[in-house]
Formats: C-alpha cells, structure tokens, sequence
C-alpha cells in the first residue's frame, strides 16, 4: 500500500509544478536578443505621450488638422502612427497601442526608446461590480497579473501596483475637473473568451473592479524601463451578472472626454 501524501508533500509538489512553468524562469538581470533601440530610433518626440486605446478620438483630431506624425510603429497586422498634438501650448506624443498585453508592451517598449518617459494610458475596460454603471471612470493603482507579458519584466506574483505619483496627478486633473471617479484595482487577462464566472468572482474577491488586457503589463514595462506611467479606464460593458455590452464602444463623448484629461493629466507628469 503506498504512503500517504502529507501537506507538506502536496505543497513541496505544487512548488516543484509551478518553478517548471516558464514564466517563472530568472532571467531579468539579461538583456534581451532583440532590443526595442534596434527597431525604433529615437526621433525628435514629446517626452510626454498620450497611449490611447479609442481610433476614432485619434481620427478626430487628425482630421482637424491638429496632429502631424512624428514616427510610425508596425506590427504584421499594420502601421500605428506616432502623432504630435499640442495642448496648453506644450507638445504631446498620442499613439494607440494596440490590443492585448503583449502588443501593447511591445510598443510602449518603442516609444521609450523612441525618447518618451512619461505616459498616461487611457482606455476601457469591463465593469465587475454593478456599481460602476458605463462610463463610470477608474484610476488604476494596482493590476493583477493574469497575463504573461509582465513576467517577462518583473518577477512573479499576482499583483502589481501603479506608480503613486501616476495616481495622485489623475486623481487631482479628475477632482479639478469634477468628474466622479473611483480608485482601484484591474484584473488584466489575455484570455477575453475565458473570464469565468468562478474567475470573475474570484477577482472581485481580490478587490478588482475591471477587467482589462494590458494594465498589469504596461505597470511591469514602466517599472523595468524606469519611466512614469498612469492609466485611466471607464466602465464600458459589464460582467456583473449576465454579460451586458452597454454600447461601450459608441459612447464617443465620454471617450474624447476622458482622452482630453488624460493629457491633462499627462503635461503634469513628472520624470521619475
């Protein structure tokens, strides 16, 4: 008959599983074969960048005529250009990031070696609780790291906080502009077509108020590069109970709203 496993043995084999899992590797202290320098030059552009997430609000403002491309980023999927607008007489770069953790990165990763230090994310992401109703607005002070990029960059553990400083200028431009916010916590997945309801109450339970796909990796690039990062999402659709869309990618005032502030907030940034 054999031996009965005891706690201990249990622990020490869950131990041994998860130190073979590949993003548990300790690598962090080499560089990488491929360094973001090769790809993407720098370029005379603002060192205070806008990383918006809403297309038709970056068409909207080149359509106006008040933008001008200062670099361009490609992926295999297509090019996303690096725009320079101006607000309150000083420049901002502005360029979407893509979807998903890893795109998003990669290309925060090129506007920092592009000369960009200082960054406010804004976007939107999935409601967990019934009290943010859509457009309802977070300040992001900490991710968890339901994702792969980030371990790349940090080493592991379920969570990641946002720089402080991040989240005291968002939250002062939000006051200033009497816009009703909340502060806190996202849960950042790659996996949009496996957000469980087991998995979606477990997060709340963490204290996650949104789900979102690259929160957790933009804090862990920032913090690696050593540059300033923020970021600002709304409530778009739910996940609350049954799944509710709530027209989230149509509510285009809040979205040119929230990107307006989200320079604001940016121009006050300071380096690290």
């Amino acid at each position: 008959m054999p031996p009965t496993s005891t706690a201990s043995d249990v622990s020490a084999s869950c131990e041994h599983h998860l130190m073979n899992i590949a993003l548990t590797e300790d690598d962090l202290d080499e560089t990488g074969v491929i360094d973001p320098s090769m790809v993407a030059k720098g370029v005379d552009v603002p060192p205070k960048a806008v990383v918006c997430f809403f297309a038709e609000v970056i068409e909207s403002i080149c359509a106006k005529g008040d933008a001008r491309v200062v670099s361009i980023m490609r992926s295999e999927h297509g090019e996303h250009p690096v725009y320079e607008i101006e607000r309150g007489g000083q420049k901002l770069a502005v360029f979407h990031p893509g979807v998903g953790a890893p795109l998003a990165a990669l290309f925060l990763e090129e506007a920092i070696a592009m000369g960009c230090t200082q960054f406010v994310a804004v976007g939107g992401a999935g409601a967990l609780s019934d009290d943010l109703g859509m457009g309802h607005v977070m300040v992001v002070d900490s991710a968890l790291r339901d994702e792969g990029t980030s371990f790349h960059y940090l080493p592991p553990g379920r969570v990641v906080d946002a720089d402080p400083a991040g989240v005291a200028v968002l939250q002062s431009v939000l006051t200033d502009a009497g816009i009703d916010f909340v502060t806190g916590r996202s849960w950042t997945t790659d996996a949009l077509y496996r957000e469980t309801r087991g998995r979606v109450s477990r997060r709340v339970e963490e204290g996650c108020r949104t789900v979102d796909m690259e929160a957790s990796a933009f804090c862990a690039v920032a913090q690696f590069r050593g540059v300033r990062f923020a970021q600002l999402l709304y409530a778009g659709d739910s996940l609350a109970a049954d799944w509710d869309h709530r027209g989230w990618t149509k509510a285009t005032t809040v979205r040119e709203q929230l990107f307006w502030l989200a320079a604001d907030a940016c121009l006050q940034l300071d380096p690290v």
